[in-house]
């Protein structure tokens, strides 16, 4: 038998770019998968032309061509099923293989369809289809979908294979380095929740307002903590304003649409994830020991003010080994008339900080039944997430710092050692008598009607109904630093938030010769009610046995006033109309426009209604004549966009409203009174902020789907920014007032590629890389009404620094720009000198004395994916990382106060210090540091077993994956990922919880 070869075949190039490409990217064989092993692919019968073979011949030596419509198709691979015996062919097309009579070929090619051809002549010849499958590709819009070739606005889509792996309990980390333009920030918090920016920040406001609306399963602001992430089968990222001025005044900052897993005809019935996982401190700062501190004090002549004779590792107290385990278990069955579909997620993530961990239980189902011969389909899914929180005092991350690692744990008597003269406190003591645990549930359920009036024209209506119910109890036991002489102090607050949402619309699609036509028209209507509730303390107990469990076998001390907090209950309503028309002809040409008008009841009484108008146009140029002739260029589309979205987001529903609260108490009658007033303004013309959005874009797809991508280029003016001014009190009752005055604005480019350098039978590499540039600024703070020349922000002083801010808000330059002292090295006796505002040197800045020195914004943001695939084994890394910010060091200049190393750890830095130094803890540009990086963010590594070799499982695949790997940079920090968020990014004030280093083993296996 003669033995199957390769053949090294590199296609000649068309034209000089599609050379440089093919050499780029190593195309010089290549080879589809399987089609057997491949579900969902259609085979296509080949034209063939041969002659006649007699039956008693074995053994086949077969030659022929494979080509498509342009010509011959170098590279493409030709497979005998179910073995690993093939070819690839030749700068011809051309093939030469040795196989058995009424064996099958399996003929493939990346951009097209498999083509299979049982062997029963010598001479094979195959016309091979072009896949149209990327560009069909669905991609989730607003109330409805369209395929990746008609998208006209800037969307990623990003699908369940392509997610971040490693310990994630939240949608968003799926996502973080995955996105052009979207930068997500996190800690090792298995609480905190992620900040998140899309294409730059667009408001003065913060939190909510921020962030890009979510989108569920067609449930607009539905909680992302109903969703597990292993439910999730693709999250779409609406990024222009073309794309997301649907959903209107809440579409500023982008949109989010996550879709959860449908069962499908032939899909697994039963499949379960699941992983276990270790977690460690990544990085921490490295803080003198005991002996490194005394000796230091000896060397200035000084002794630690309190010394056990010991050497403490207040860090290593407080931190252990997190460990962490995650189950998905659904089950769902598709009959053609009846769908349905269930699954439960229990998620254990303990942090790495001891009494940090999150429990979380998620149960989700879902029916779908079609009936009128399939005319009308009714569908109703329940989502019920219970999350268990568990904190510690914000507190413990600057004493495990500060605290003297010369004092033990306990004294002699057993009691916790303690140095409360000195404002420092025992961090084992924070963790072993304070308790702060939270409970959340959240229960969503939608019910979707779906009726087909006529050809093409379809009626949706949906119901959902979100209720939210948090709890949360603290106690600072009696001997807590945290209740000093409070004999121990208890806080419990319950709190319920509700949201009803309609979604009335109909869609209406017709094609005609040419033309395609889609229409929409809706109604929405929505109702959030929050802070339905109540809140109350207490203090003075005999035992901490209880906790914060009985609050009346309390003995609060006189004159004790409980906390009641600020419970509100508020109520938004939101009623909207929306339409929206998408038009292409003959595939070339595509046209879409959107209108929706909003009403929200928490603008003034003059401004409660907003128009957000929106239109995007393409133009597929490879279906033009002229481009025809160029074989390697499989998609080229040109996109443009223009729309005006609203911020709505994060609001307080009373916020234009005259309030009334307490301003303070007073002894009246020999009683403590609690005083009633005004503390805010009404202000009837407040509206939404208006975001308006250019985005002009490009989607390309050469060498067969070799290479493909997206670039984009958006200019988005944010109007009408909303801020806190001040004003006369002789007009109004309050000292400032709540207006639409600022503007701002954001420029930028993204760059999205994906590419297949390798694809051969046994082995396969595929890459993508995303890097986007954003830059912000702040058009004005000012109008004829109101005037703000700038405002300051970042207030970090302390310790003598009082005014001394870090940042400014102001005309002209980017929000986080950092306006701070100028630090210019020592004087003769070592004490920290900084540069006044006229030039002259001084240790003892002013307010006056602040200069710009850079922003915390970066100049890029990227990403790189890769996955690589050998026979049954994968594996994947991904890089990504920033650059072009600042950070400011805040944890560093506080630590670094060498006058007071007798009461107060310091760090390794601080070494070089004289004790003379006064000044040294001055927050200044000495501790302004770059906060580029680049991070191995995770690896994984699987292998998938044959489904062939058993009866019991469809799949069956288990890996290892691990994150945070390593990170290169010049930061001096715990971590250079540092929140964005707010008004006040990039600042790293003592608060910031460790990143972690996780390593997991997971299986993944479907029956």
């Amino acid at each position: 038998m003669k033995k199957n070869f390769y053949r090294l075949a590199v296609p000649p190039p068309a034209t000089l770019f599609s050379a440089a490409l093919l050499c780029l990217f190593s195309l010089s064989q290549v080879q589809a998968e399987v089609a057997s092993n491949v579900p969902g692919n259609r085979n296509i019968s080949p034209t063939v032309t041969g002659k006649f073979l007699p039956d008693a011949k074995e053994e086949i030596e077969v030659t022929g061509t494979v080509r498509d419509k342009q010509g011959p198709l170098p590279g493409a691979t030709i497979i005998v099923k179910n073995t690993n015996r093939g070819t690839t062919a030749d700068a011809n097309g051309r093939f030469r293989i040795t196989v058995n009579r009424n064996e099958t070929l399996v003929f493939s090619m990346l951009g097209y369809q498999n083509a299979e051809r049982v062997v029963d002549n010598a001479e094979i010849n195959v016309v091979m289809t072009m896949d149209a499958k990327q560009l069909s590709e669905v991609v989730v819009v607003g109330y409805g979908s369209t395929t990746q070739s008609d998208v006209t606005g800037a969307i990623s889509s990003i699908k369940s294979g392509d997610f971040n792996a490693g310990v994630n309990n939240a949608p968003d980390q799926l996502l973080q380095g995955k996105v052009a333009g979207l930068n997500v920030t996190r800690s090792g918090d298995p609480n905190a929740n992620a900040s998140i920016i899309l294409r730059g920040p667009s408001t003065l406001r913060t939190g909510a307002a921020q962030e890009p609306f979510y989108v569920i399963d067609g449930v607009p602001g539905a909680s992302i903590q109903v969703v597990a992430p292993n439910d999730i089968v693709s999250i779409d990222v609406l990024k222009d304003a073309s794309a997301t001025a649907i959903y209107g005044s809440r579409a500023a900052n982008g949109v989010i649409i996550v879709t959860t897993r449908r069962a499908k005809q032939g899909e697994p019935v039963l499949s379960y994830n699941g992983y276990a996982a270790v977690e460690n401190i990544s990085n921490q700062i490295d803080m003198l020991s005991a002996d490194e501190l005394r000796a230091f004090l000896t060397a200035n002549n000084k002794t630690a003010g309190k010394d056990d004779g010991v050497s403490t590792d207040w860090q290593k107290e407080v931190s252990r080994t997190g460990i962490s385990h995650n189950h998905n278990l659904s089950l769902m069955a598709n009959t053609g008339k009846t769908s349905y579909d269930a699954s439960i997620n229990y998620l254990n993530n303990e942090g790495i900080i001891k009494n940090s961990s999150l429990d979380r239980l998620i149960l989700r189902g879902r029916v779908e039944q079609q009936a009128f011969k399939d005319k009308l389909k009714l569908s109703i899914s329940i989502s019920n997430s219970v999350t268990n929180q568990k904190t510690f005092p914000v507190e413990l991350l600057s004493n495990m710092l500060n605290f003297m690692p010369t004092l033990n744990i306990k004294d002699e008597t057993g009691l916790y050692r303690e140095d409360y003269v000195n404002g420092v406190l025992n961090p084992v003591s924070l963790l072993d008598n304070n308790e702060n645990d939270a409970k959340i549930r959240t229960f969503l359920a939608n019910g979707i009607a779906e009726l087909q009036l006529l050809p093409g024209l379809k009626y949706t209506l949906s119901l959902a109904s979100q209720d939210e119910q948090v709890n949360r109890n603290i106690y600072f036991g009696r001997l807590s630093g945290l209740a000093q002489n409070a004999g121990g102090v208890a806080l419990r607050n319950a709190y319920s938030n509700t949201r009803k949402v309609l979604e009335s619309y109909f869609n209406y699609d017709k094609t005609f010769d040419r033309h395609n036509l889609g229409l929409l028209a809706g109604y929405s209507w929505q109702q959030d009610r929050t802070g339905e509730g109540f809140q109350t303390s207490s203090q003075g107990f005999t035992s901490d046995v209880l906790t914060y469990n009985n609050l009346g076998l309390s003995s609060p001390r006189p004159g004790f006033v409980p906390n009641y907090g600020n419970t509100t209950i508020q109520t938004l309503r939101l009623i909207s109309f929306y339409g929206r028309v998408n038009y292409s002809f003959n595939e070339k040409y595509l046209f879409q426009a959107s209108l929706r008008q909003d009403g929200s009841s928490a603008f003034g009484v003059n401004n409660r209604w907003g128009l957000f108008p929106a239109f995007s146009a393409g133009w597929r140029l490879t279906q033009e004549e002229f481009l025809k002739g160029f074989a390697f260029l499989n998609d080229l589309k040109l996109r443009v966009g223009y729309g005006v979205t609203g911020n709505s987001l994060g609001f307080d529903p009373m916020i234009a409203t005259t309030r009334y609260g307490s301003t303070g108490y007073f002894y009246y009658n020999g009683q403590l009174t609690n005083s009633i007033g005004p503390t805010q303004n009404q202000n009837p013309d407040l509206k939404w902020e208006r975001t308006a959005m250019t985005n002009v874009g490009v989607d390309f797809s050469v060498l067969n789907g070799r290479l493909g991508g997206a670039v984009d280029f958006y200019d988005k003016n944010t109007s009408d920014l909303i801020w806190n001014y001040p004003v006369s009190t002789t007009q109004y009752f309050v000292n400032t007032l709540i207006a639409n005055v600022g503007e701002m604005n954001n420029r930028g480019v993204e760059v999205q590629l994906n590419a297949v350098p390798i694809d051969k039978p046994n082995f396969s590499w595929r890459t993508s890389f995303n890097v986007a540039h954003n830059k912000n600024k702040i058009e004005t703070l000012s109008n004829e009404k109101f005037s703000l020349t700038e405002i300051k922000t970042a207030q970090l002083g302390g310790q003598g620094q009082s005014g001394n801010t870090s940042q400014i808000i102001r005309e002209g330059m980017p929000l986080g720009t950092f306006n701070i002292w100028h630090f210019v090295g020592k004087n003769d006796q070592g004490v920290s000198q900084f540069q006044k505002a006229d030039g002259t040197i001084t240790t003892t800045p002013s307010s006056l004395d602040f200069t710009i020195a850079g922003n915390a914004q970066p100049k890029l943001l990227y990403g790189w994916n890769n996955t690589f695939k050998y026979g049954n084994f994968d594996l994947n890394f991904f890089v990504r990382g920033v650059y072009g910010n600042k950070i400011l060091n805040a944890t560093l200049a506080n630590l670094n106060n060498p006058a007071a190393a007798q009461i107060r750890n310091i760090p390794k830095f601080t070494l070089n210090e004289s004790t003379n130094d006064f000044n040294a803890y001055f927050v200044s540009d000495r501790f302004l540091e770059s906060g580029s990086y680049l991070r191995m963010d995770n690896a994984s590594l699987g292998y998938t077993f044959a489904s062939e070799s058993s009866n019991t499982f469809k799949n069956l695949r288990v890996y290892v994956t691990g994150t945070n790997l390593f990170t290169i940079t010049d930061y001096k920090g715990i971590d250079p990922e540092i929140s964005l968020g707010g008004i006040e990014p990039g600042i790293d004030n003592r608060n910031f919880y460790p990143k972690t280093r996780s390593f997991l083993l997971g299986v993944n296996v479907s029956f």
